[in-house]
């Protein structure tokens, strides 16, 4: 391999300018122009919550919203999803607090060891979105695409009964633990309800 001599085999792919709303943030980067969604969303933008699983659209776990609608960002060139609204799993969540999915997720197991959660949770939202009262057949449906190794399913399916009920307004979701609460010792150190010892 001489200067001039050599010639590359593959041709390189030009730098492009991409824009996106990611979670609500306008977002414009330098991208490969073959660049696929999933490698700019967690490269250039940050978002570490979308997973590379089987880069092969089998298993789910770099599931987001474009648009409202669910994607596999692996099978996604970024080009496909220029100017559009994406959401990835940090964009579930309100001000630090988390969604009524993901709280149910945390509630009935539908997350164990966590790698498959993202995408699941998108592809649970996205049904909320359209069907506040999914049947657990719909449920079943409309999370086919992801797959779990851990828990069987029906934790996830029992989260996505729960949530819908929470967005119907049928159930509440816990208080959060930033909202103001009454002091748990009004009296003091001298509660009698306070342990003995130095917690006193």
């Amino acid at each position: 391999m001489v200067g001039a001599e050599h010639v590359k085999m593959l041709p390189q792919p030009n730098n492009v300018v991409w824009k996106g709303v990611v979670n609500g943030q306008p977002v414009e980067t330098l991208v490969a122009s073959n660049a696929v969604l999933l490698d700019v969303l967690r490269d250039k933008v940050g978002m570490l919550g979308v997973k590379r699983g089987c880069d092969l659209g089998t298993c789910g776990c770099c599931t987001v919203m474009v648009d409202g609608q669910p994607q596999l960002s692996c099978l996604t060139f970024a080009g496909q999803c220029n100017g559009k609204e994406i959401t990835t799993v940090e964009g579930l969540a309100h001000h630090g607090h988390l969604a009524p999915i993901q709280e149910c997720f945390a509630t009935y197991g539908g997350s164990q060891c966590g790698f498959c959660t993202p995408g699941f949770l998108i592809s649970s939202q996205a049904l909320l979105n359209q069907n506040s009262e999914p049947t657990r057949a719909e449920i079943a449906c409309a999370i086919e695409g992801n797959l779990c190794r851990c828990t069987g399913y029906q934790q996830i399916i029992d989260a996505v009964e729960a949530a819908a009920s929470m967005h119907r307004g049928e159930t509440k979701q816990a208080p959060k633990a930033s909202d103001p609460h009454p002091d748990p010792h009004p009296m003091g150190q001298d509660e009698p309800s306070m342990p003995p010892g130095n917690a006193r």
